[in-house]
């Protein structure tokens, strides 16, 4: 068993029926395989999620349940989440089953040669219709393009990375989609592995063209926004008997608000 702990953040909201096959598949994969706890993030769902989930964690003490007070977005379900997590290792999956927890172990085996390990539903067709492939193929390819980006699958928020790496990060509505843009921007190493992409069993998509590509778009206007004005802070030295202690990541300097204000140049 992997000494590291496994923090499982699960946003959901209207997914009652898939919560507990999403359980019983988590435990299939990974028991005697991870320590993990698993933290089960109700969106001010309008169905039982909130009740089958704290069943759910009433029943197994690695279970957890965060209810937000209202629905505020898959974005602040997940930062919810992560926020909770005691693990050294955090990994955000959809509760819909199409990501598989079988994809699991070998993604957390890849933190250390790399920070950020992002799933890639390279066999898109498996699990989702044409619609929704092309729609997903749309949003990617102006993403990478007004990004300086080659990430093959941003839309795919099966994720596993190192905690450091959402310590000194904020997150907006709709930021999930550009998590390993915001990583890599910090100065972390970032890869992609191919993943498992089931048909969705129960319930229904929250993802339509609408959200998928245009509204993605806007979101991507201050991603951009924000990375042509990011701080790459790199310092040369450190003399003086006043130093003591660790100094903070050069992660959580890079995005500091009042340094960016201090140091940003004044717009041409």
């Amino acid at each position: 068993m992997s000494e590291r702990r496994v923090s499982i953040v699960v946003p959901a909201y209207n997914e009652a029926e898939n919560l507990r096959p999403l359980r019983d598949a988590i435990k299939a994969a990974i028991d005697g395989k991870l320590d993990y706890e698993v933290i089960l993030v109700d969106d001010g769902s309008k169905d039982r999620t909130r009740e089958v989930a704290r069943a759910i964690a009433s029943e197994d003490a690695r279970f957890r349940l965060v209810a937000l007070a209202r629905n505020s977005g898959e974005t602040a379900a997940g930062w919810a989440g992560m926020r909770e997590a005691k693990g050294d290792v955090v990994c955000v999956m959809d509760a819909d089953l199409q990501n598989d927890p079988r994809d699991l172990p070998r993604m957390v085996s890849l933190v250390g040669e790399f920070d950020v390990v992002c799933g890639w539903r390279k066999k898109r067709k498996e699990g989702d219709n044409w619609l929704r492939r092309i729609s997903s193929r749309i949003a990617n390819g102006v993403r990478n393009a007004l990004s300086n980006e080659s990430i093959h699958d941003s839309g795919c928020t099966y994720r596993v990375f190192r905690r450091e790496c959402v310590e000194g990060l904020q997150l907006f509505t709709g930021m999930h989609r550009f998590l390993p843009t915001l990583f890599k921007a910090q100065g972390f190493r970032v890869t992609e592995v191919e993943v498992a992409n089931h048909p969705r069993q129960h319930g229904v998509s929250k993802y339509g063209v609408w959200n998928r590509v245009f509204r993605a778009f806007y979101d991507l206007l201050a991603v951009r926004w924000m990375l042509k004005r990011w701080i790459r802070l790199e310092v040369g030295e450190r003399t003086g008997a006043g130093f003591t202690g660790a100094p903070l990541p050069a992660a959580a300097v890079a995005s500091e608000p009042a340094a960016a204000q201090r140091e940003a140049p004044a717009s041409t």
